[in-house]
């Protein structure tokens, strides 16, 4: 399913990292795995699954302090998002279920327990893999990844996306975005890891099927805190400190429901992992560490 990851990807991993598709029993699925740091303990396996318009870049930051932890990281591009595969006008494999069913496969395909982590839209489909089986994963953090549908004004910005995809190409649609300002002005897919070259090229990359079918289910998601309550997992709510698609009290009052660690990382907002890297990552392997210290 996978265009291949060579080392001619506009999409370098960091250092001591690899890139490579992930072949699973549903297709391939480009990831960035990083091992945990030379000499020191090996504590586990995170998967680590991106945001609507994100890509696994999103998490580069998190990898060389996560290894320094003695936690082997793997970030995955999902189905039609950057640089793993996927149809561009069908967006019937882009189902909530589909997405989930792809998520079980990739922590079967490592071959161990997984610390799952979904970022945003990430996390609802991680959500939705969790309910079908949880018996892969050995935790579940939410990272700005709130109980059910985005906030009216991010509903918004969707459709202002859905009704461009309609009548302009991707490429088109880039050049609009740019046009409305800074990228931190602007947030969506002109934001993330990378210059302003790769993150065009991310954009290219995406199916716009994907951008439809996900974008719809983030408008129109359900409450299912309670179904995830009722799984025998650990869970974990980290978030920024202001956040504009679920505001930051409505995850404090999910964290109180799911019986969760909370974390939430000072002066980061949406993407914590972007914004405040460093205490993102030690709020994950400190909530990970307690986990084994629990078991």
């Amino acid at each position: 399913m996978t265009r291949p990851t060579t080392s001619s990807t506009p999409f370098p991993p960091p250092p001591g990292a690899r890139a490579y598709a992930l072949r699973t029993a549903r297709g391939d699925f480009a990831v960035v795995d990083s091992p945990a740091a030379a000499g020191v303990e090996v504590r586990g396996v995170a998967l680590l699954l991106p945001g609507f318009t994100g890509s696994k870049e999103d998490f580069h930051r998190l990898h060389g302090p996560l290894a320094a932890r003695g936690y082997r990281t793997v970030t995955v591009d999902g189905r039609g998002q950057n640089e793993s595969d996927g149809p561009a006008d069908d967006e019937s494999p882009y189902a909530r279920e589909e997405l989930a069913q792809d998520v079980l496969a990739q922590a079967a395909a490592l071959g161990t327990p997984v610390h799952l982590v979904g970022h945003s839209l990430g996390g609802q489909i991680a959500r939705a893999a969790v309910l079908l089986d949880h018996a892969p994963f050995l935790s579940f953090t939410l990272m700005s990844s709130g109980p059910a549908e985005i906030s009216e004004s991010q509903k918004l910005r969707v459709k202002l996306l859905h009704d461009a995809l309609a009548v302009m190409t991707m490429p088109e649609v880039w050049e609009a975005i740019v046009a409305m300002g800074p990228p931190e002005e602007v947030g969506g897919p002109a934001r993330g890891f990378g210059d302003p070259e790769q993150l065009r090229l991310r954009w290219l990359n995406h199916k716009p099927a994907q951008l439809l079918a996900t974008g719809r289910q983030l408008c129109a998601e359900p409450d299912r805190v309670a179904e995830l309550a009722a799984v025998p997992l650990p869970f974990h709510v980290l978030s920024g400190a202001r956040d504009d698609t679920w505001p930051v009290p409505l995850l404090d009052e999910m964290a109180v429901r799911l019986r969760a660690d909370r974390t939430v990382v000072p002066e980061a907002e949406h993407s914590p992992n972007l914004d405040r890297p460093l205490p993102t990552a030690r709020g994950l392997a400190d909530f990970w560490d307690r986990r084994r210290r629990r078991d």
